[in-house]
């Protein structure tokens, strides 16, 4: 009777050590999985970060200047119609000459730039903007800046390569990477063409609409529509109940994955992030349409940067 009672009791730890050991195999695997889905998120942030300092990022930004017809002068001194208030910056470097759809560029005696890293000297215009066909950088020193068009306004928007705002970027903060904000989603066929999308300057455009993503959260079902840029992925600008708290006020933007032909894919709330508004004064932002202003706080992505 001992030998059985022995026996059994050998089996039953056996048991007892084979589920020990699988349950360490399923939570080693499940750690691993976990680390390696905060590595991407990480790498993600990272390479976001050198994108913002980039010469093209966002961080560089101090000046937009929206021009008038005719002659519009660019210098420090008081009376420039594109007034950049610098020590270091002349007096009167040129002027923009608006016409049409056109911008052209015209040196002041004695200054000259660089139009695209070609240096330009002399007084006679140069045609830096036409109709948005080409994208020509203007430099002098470390200033740079380039010709924007935002509906019917036409502008200027300028850079400094050593701005302070850039020289003194702390990074940004976020909330922790939890893999429960990555959710899986169905677009479903869009019920028109067009998304009416209106930017901070208060112009409303239409853009083209991918669709509507469709996903749930803690048992509740939500949508956001979703912006189709002709790129390899589709963009989202939302906002939700941390706006204005923990995360910038006027909402963040998400990239999501195209659909597969059933209409499945994710987004990873994750990799939210800021609009350009959120970093300077001297951006032109879309704002979050209407019914993608979620009523549900997103506590992960980026928290909000500084008070634009």
């Amino acid at each position: 009777m001992m030998l059985g009672n022995q026996e059994n009791s050998k089996q039953r730890m056996k048991k007892i050590l084979y589920t020990l050991l699988l349950l360490n195999v399923f939570f080693s695997a499940n750690a691993q999985k976990i680390n390696s889905y905060s590595k991407s998120i990480n790498e993600w942030h990272k390479a976001r970060i050198a994108d913002l300092k980039t010469p093209a990022g966002w961080l560089n930004l101090e000046g937009l200047f929206w021009l008038e017809k005719g002659v519009n002068t660019l210098g420090k001194k008081e009376g420039s119609d594109c007034r950049y208030n610098n020590a270091a910056f002349p007096d009167e470097l040129g002027s923009f000459i608006y016409e049409g759809d056109s911008v052209l560029w015209m040196n002041s005696a004695n200054n000259t730039i660089k139009v695209n890293g070609v240096l330009v000297n002399g007084i006679k215009p140069v045609k830096v903007f036409y109709k948005e066909e080409q994208a020509i950088t203007m430099s002098w020193s470390h200033y740079t800046w380039t010709i924007i068009k935002r509906e019917d306004k036409m502008g200027v928007r300028f850079r400094n390569l050593e701005a302070k705002t850039l020289v003194h970027f702390k990074g940004i903060d976020r909330f922790p990477i939890d893999s429960n904000w990555r959710v899986k989603a169905t677009m479903v066929a869009p019920s028109q063409n067009l998304l009416m999308i209106t930017n901070v300057l208060g112009q409303t455009t239409a853009s083209k609409t991918a669709g509507k993503l469709l996903f749930t959260i803690n048992n509740k079902e939500y949508s956001l529509d979703v912006i189709d840029e002709g790129g390899p992925k589709f963009f989202i600008v939302f906002a939700d109940e941390t706006a204005g708290k923990t995360t910038y006020g006027a909402g963040r933007f998400i990239e999501i994955n195209k659909p597969d032909a059933l209409g499945n894919t994710e987004i990873d709330f994750n990799i939210a992030y800021n609009p350009p508004c959120a970093f300077t004064a001297f951006a032109t932002c879309p704002l979050p349409p209407p019914q993608n202003r979620l009523k549900l706080a997103i506590t992960a992505g980026e928290k909000n940067y500084g008070n634009h």
